[in-house]
């Protein structure tokens, strides 16, 4: 499956990019098994995605939970949540 990707504020500077297009492998349904596939990549990627730091993700526009399942050509934007002061 072709997953557009978008990464927003911290994670856009720690990943050295602000998207990109991936094909997943079939073991990749939900949008845990796409974060856990991203971390799988070492580095800042592990680092940002699985210390229990608090995120969120939007597919095509709308905010969704990480168990929900992944539909080809979606576009997904993975960011921290903003606080404000």
């Amino acid at each position: 499956m072709e997953i557009k990707l978008l990464y927003f504020a911290q994670l856009r500077e720690k990943f050295g990019r602000s998207g990109e297009t991936i094909q997943t492998p079939a073991s990749v349904v939900t949008v845990s098994d796409l974060i856990e596939h991203l971390a799988a990549r070492g580095g800042a990627w592990q680092h940002e995605l699985t210390t229990g730091i608090s995120l969120k993700v939007a597919m095509d526009q709308e905010l969704v939970g990480l168990d929900t399942v992944l539909r080809d050509s979606a576009e997904v934007a993975i960011f921290r949540p903003v606080t404000g002061g």
